[in-house]
């Protein structure tokens, strides 16, 4: 009953989110008015609910569902609270490869940039399980070898940045993670993949209660653990890459949401899966919609925001484990 409770209660704070998103930013559309804008071609907010704030509210809810699940299934496998897909160096991948496009083919077309994230996660990916098999995978060696990895990936964008400073605004705004400029084409690329991919991740959650037994418990169990470790570490990169090509790197969701999800329903993935998926749409769009009114005309950039937000939450967390520990 309590879970049942806390998934709709995230559900309504997203409907809400929602609307607040379409209706506040430099130019405020009333709620009693977001309606008729988006069936009346003739109304004079039409335009900017309709092709500029709805398609940026469903980008936002749709890389919040992808980047809090990536999470959940990364933490799970890794057995480890602090993993994310920044933290074991998949943003990082996506950050270096969108930072190349940018800075060394500046004339590329748009969707380029989006292309080469996903493709520079996916690459991080593979280069993590080329250095971490030789390591049997295991949830430590994969988290050691994932940050390691990760800051050399970090170094080489920091590198591309000092070395080519003309598009550096671009560069910043991208890494940092963004709604702006979100439209129709970013919806069209994020839907069918997170379609797709959700449903997948929650059809393994069974697969995901019996790795935090043990390595050993899930073979006993008759879970082949290196194969299934790769497939669902592969499902994690898919959700993350699709969801930072269309956003930046934001990597503050998928380590925050699962936490905020694991301490109100446990950690029955049938549960914690989707409820982290609608706290990671609540944190994107609570972040984007801060992220335009606190200095109106201008904006701050949402994965800022989501890290403002989340960081007291991370120290609270630390804080209650320290002190659990000293009981």
């Amino acid at each position: 009953m309590r879970k049942g409770i806390a998934l709709g209660a995230a559900l309504l704070v997203m409907i809400v989110l929602a609307a607040v998103s379409v209706s506040v930013g430099t130019v405020s559309v009333p709620f009693r008015d977001i309606g008729v804008s988006l069936l009346d071609e003739n109304s004079p907010a039409y335009f900017i609910v309709h092709q500029i704030r709805l398609p940026r509210v469903l980008v936002g809810i749709l890389a919040g569902f992808g980047l809090a699940v990536a999470g959940v299934i990364l933490q799970s496998i890794v057995r480890n609270p602090l993993a994310s897909p920044d933290v074991i160096g998949i943003t990082k991948g996506a950050g270096l490869a969108a930072a190349a496009v940018i800075f060394l083919f500046p004339k590329a077309p748009g969707y380029i940039i989006p292309a080469a994230a996903f493709a520079g996660a996916v690459g991080a990916f593979f280069i993590l399980m080329l250095l971490s098999r030789r390591l049997t995978l295991s949830p430590a060696s994969l988290a050691l070898v994932g940050v390691a990895m990760g800051a050399v990936l970090q170094a080489g964008t920091q590198y591309l940045i000092v070395t080519h400073p003309t598009n550096i605004n671009m560069a910043l705004l991208w890494l940092a993670g963004s709604l702006w400029s979100r439209g129709w084409n970013e919806v069209i690329s994020l839907l069918p993949w997170i379609v797709l991919l959700l449903p997948l991740a929650w059809g393994s959650y069974a697969k995901l209660n019996v790795f935090q037994l043990g390595d050993e418990s899930s073979i006993s169990l008759g879970l082949n653990i290196l194969r299934e470790r790769f497939w669902l570490l592969l499902l994690a990169v898919a959700l993350a890459g699709i969801s930072v090509s269309a956003v930046g790197a934001i990597g503050f969701i998928g380590l925050i949401a699962p936490h905020m999800a694991r301490s109100i329903v446990g950690g029955r993935h049938q549960w914690l899966i989707p409820l982290a998926a609608l706290i990671g749409a609540d944190l994107m769009l609570l972040g984007d919609c801060l992220g335009r009114i606190i200095i109106i005309p201008r904006e701050v950039p949402v994965g800022i925001m989501t890290a403002i937000i989340g960081a007291p939450y991370f120290v609270y967390l630390l804080r209650k484990e320290h002190a659990r520990k000293l009981r």
